[in-house]
């Protein structure tokens, strides 16, 4: 049940990627998972064998700007919606992914769904984990200020803001040992807190809302929102508001959990993701 790190050089970009190859079955989809701000693919570290010993292939990419995958100038990578978007499409189609089921999570998790707007002949089903999905979403003041005016240029070379913000959001410590992990972008080079900065100024978060919102009240393949309740940057309401209109959605709520769930409640995410995850190819 290892979790195997590789590369892929994808034009001129690389991408660092975590990945759990099946146990037993091969049958079924395999499952893409997708991290937020200002996290990496680590986060999925506790799901993704549990998936795998499903007879599941699980792949969890750090965006382009984070974790260990390329951190390009602003001038050669805009860090705008689009500019993810078109480095995810070309990053699946390196991978071989052909038809899979998307997880996501956080803000940076907004642009895996704008992805599957763009591309619903990839996507088999979703799975929502505490994700801005409505126009009242807003970026909250402990990101928004990374991304101020001189003071984010300093904040975002401190590689604390990486405890304080997992942490806050959390709403839990988290062990010393990820931590470490986490930090250890920032400490390399001064990169990541400068791709941190581009993103937080280029989310284009309202424009990213009205796409989600209006996208997927149309949406024909199943959803599972996965949601903590004590998120203190996006309230349940928003995700109830989501998924109400959707043929095929359904919200369970996860009390004692805040922003990053798969970061300390991931057995309890497991036991609904799982079986949402478990299916069979057919094509």
């Amino acid at each position: 049940m290892s979790i195997i790190e590789k590369k892929i050089q994808v034009g001129s970009l690389e991408w660092f990627y975590r990945e759990s190859l099946p146990i037993g079955r091969t049958d079924l989809l395999p499952v893409l998972l997708l991290h937020g701000l200002p996290s990496q693919s680590y986060s999925w570290r506790n799901i993704m064998p549990a998936l795998a010993k499903q007879g599941t292939r699980v792949i969890a990419p750090d965006w382009i700007g984070f974790g260990f995958s390329s951190k390009p100038e602003k001038r050669d990578f805009a860090y705008t919606p689009d500019a993810f978007i078109s480095a995810l499409e070309e990053f699946v189609k390196s991978i071989e992914l052909e038809y899979f089921s998307l997880v996501v999570q956080g803000f940076l998790g907004s642009v895996g769904l704008q992805y599957a707007l763009r591309h619903p002949e990839k996507i088999a089903n979703i799975a929502i984990l505490n994700t801005p999905i409505s126009s009242r979403a807003k970026l909250p003041w402990k990101i928004r200020q990374m991304g101020l005016p001189l003071a984010g240029e300093m904040m975002t070379q401190d590689p604390l803001l990486v405890d304080r913000t997992l942490e806050g959001g959390c709403r839990y410590v988290i062990e010393e040992q990820d931590l470490g992990i986490y930090r250890k972008p920032f400490l390399k080079s001064s990169a990541a807190g400068r791709s941190l900065l581009a993103t937080i100024r280029n989310l284009q978060l309202p424009l990213a809302m009205t796409e989600i919102q209006s996208g997927f009240q149309q949406w024909q393949q199943p959803i599972l929102i996965l949601w903590g309740m004590i998120d203190p940057w996006l309230p349940i309401d928003i995700a109830q508001d989501f998924v109400s209109p959707i043929a095929q959605g359904n919200l369970i709520k996860l009390n004692n959990v805040g922003h990053y769930p798969q970061e300390h409640y991931y057995e309890t995410i497991l036991e609904d993701l799982s079986p949402f995850v478990r299916v069979k190819d057919t094509r």
